[in-house]
């Protein structure tokens, strides 16, 4: 087919808004009839995730982990599945967009059929970021290591990555060590500058590799995680100083990329996913109807929707002897944004996909 066709057919489908697949089944239609003897090239898109808990969805330790216990994934699919939410995530957002099913996590690609495979691959691990953190689990450049060992293995070949997309979605974590640490001996800006460079160093390496279209998503405003507001204000208002720390990682990174643009090839698309705008504006969007006395939708959106009981415990934890639930879940997990003290409900992440949504229109023009 054209590319004339396909970029024609992309722009209908940002036009009506529809999904993905709609445009999937309308170039396959006239490809039929045109080009039977060929092959369309939206079928063989690849997705390629690194990241941490806003982009798992099952590479997380199940013994170590909360989010392959109850009530996650109450939504979906039904029961724990290793994402950190009560449903769908980010990387199952993108996933849908580029018409393609859930991936398989790269802790599980030996026990599922190659097919699976097709669709690429989940490298995210829940508490990890650019560099070490806290948690003892594959940092990003690991992550990369992983791809470039399949590539090598030639489970994945060239041609493969040069139709793929690669979604990097991390960053918070570095910035909770950081914090958490206590060892403030570097300034903030010193060490937000140090996070942005080194990721962007990584998105050049999966650049090099072969994948041609990268998406990155700008960090969230931190002084809005339940985690902070908790503290500070009861749920009721975000961190302003939080927030300007989210705001200066998110300048110096546009600045980065941007370079990074003008380093590389016109074949390359570098795409700043704007988390920070976006939660902030689904955040307010909820505000109003609370304000003005929805009675279906007044939930206060700062408020999570699952909790512990206490300050010592948090979602899914369990009395160790009695094995008594010691969290509580809201009555309405479809109407809540935040789902537990750190990441957002399937409700929240569709409310930030359908912001950011728009930014994903270069991911047409193949």
């Amino acid at each position: 087919m054209e590319q004339t066709t396909i970029v024609s057919f992309c722009l209908f489908l940002l036009y009506i808004s529809t999904c993905p697949q709609v445009l999937h089944s309308a170039i396959t239609s006239d490809h039929r009839h045109r080009h039977r003897h060929q092959r369309h090239d939206r079928r063989s898109v690849k997705l390629f995730v690194f990241g941490d808990s806003y982009a798992d969805t099952g590479n997380s330790i199940k013994s170590a982990t909360g989010s392959w216990k109850p009530p996650y994934g109450i939504t979906f699919p039904g029961k724990p599945a290793g994402r950190f939410s009560d449903g769908r995530v980010l990387t199952d957002y993108i996933a849908s967009f580029l018409g393609i099913t859930s991936l398989v996590p790269y802790e599980l690609r030996n026990t599922e059929e190659k097919s699976k495979l097709r669709n690429g691959m989940n490298f995210a691990y829940g508490g990890t970021g650019v560099f070490e953190t806290l948690v003892s689990a594959p940092n990003m450049t690991t992550q990369i290591d992983f791809l470039q060992q399949l590539v090598e293995e030639k489970l994945y070949t060239k041609s493969d990555l040069d139709s793929s997309v690669a979604l990097v979605s991390l960053g918070g974590n570095d910035y909770a060590a950081y914090f958490l640490k206590g060892n403030q001996s570097q300034d903030f800006s010193a060490v937000s500058t140090s996070i942005v460079n080194q990721l962007v160093v990584n998105l050049k390496r999966i650049n090099d590799l072969g994948v041609r279209k990268l998406l990155v998503t700008a960090i969230e405003p931190m002084g809005c995680l339940p985690v902070v507001t908790s503290i500070f204000s009861s749920y009721q208002n975000c961190s302003d100083s939080m927030n300007a720390g989210s705001r200066f990682h998110n300048h110096i990174l546009h600045q980065k990329v941007e370079d990074l643009k003008n380093q590389t090839t016109t074949r390359s698309t570098f795409v700043i996913l704007d988390l920070y705008n976006a939660f902030l504006s689904a955040i307010q969007q909820q505000k109003h109807l609370q304000q003005a006395g929805n009675s279906t939708r007044s939930e206060n959106p700062l408020m999570p929707c699952c909790v512990g009981v206490s300050s010592e415990y948090s979602c899914g934890n369990v009395d160790e002897k009695s094995g008594a639930n010691k969290y509580t879940v809201c009555s309405n997990p479809e109407r809540s944004f935040f789902w537990d003290m750190e990441h957002l409900s399937q409700n929240g992440w569709h409310a930030v996909y359908s912001a950011i949504k728009s930014s994903l229109r270069p991911l047409c023009f193949f």
